[in-house]
């Protein structure tokens, strides 16, 4: 037996607030959608005013404590010291990691400026 639009209708009403919110969430994430004032659109490219689902974190400055930021980085990239350390003295802006989702890459951000760098989202 198929289900019908009133069915699902029928058993949107009688979810709480917040199940309705996780739905939304989920139904979002599963189908790469984005629903935005009553209305789904497709995420990616073809949304030019859409926030970005993933970043590029570039380091604009090591800043004065190079020692630290080079140990942030080398654990957010997973590189070896003397790599890490000569992507940080190399040329800036350079790209840490890239194709970040914005929550990891909130959180290595503030790792980069807690160790003194200076850093930006591409």
């Amino acid at each position: 037996m198929a289900i019908t639009k009133e069915d699902i209708i029928k058993a949107l009403e009688e979810m709480k607030l917040t199940e309705l919110n996780e739905l939304v969430k989920a139904i979002e994430e599963h189908f790469d959608v984005v629903a935005s004032a009553g209305v789904a659109v497709a995420a990616g490219p073809a949304v030019a005013d859409a926030a970005p689902s993933e970043v590029a974190i570039m380091l604009t400055n090591a800043g004065g404590q190079k020692v630290a930021v080079i140990k942030v980085v080398k654990e957010v990239t997973g590189l070896g010291l003397m790599d890490a350390k000569k992507l940080v003295d190399g040329t800036l802006p350079v790209a840490i990691k890239e194709n970040v989702k914005i929550e990891e890459a909130d959180a290595i951000k503030a790792q980069l400026i807690e160790a003194g760098a200076t850093v930006e989202y591409k």
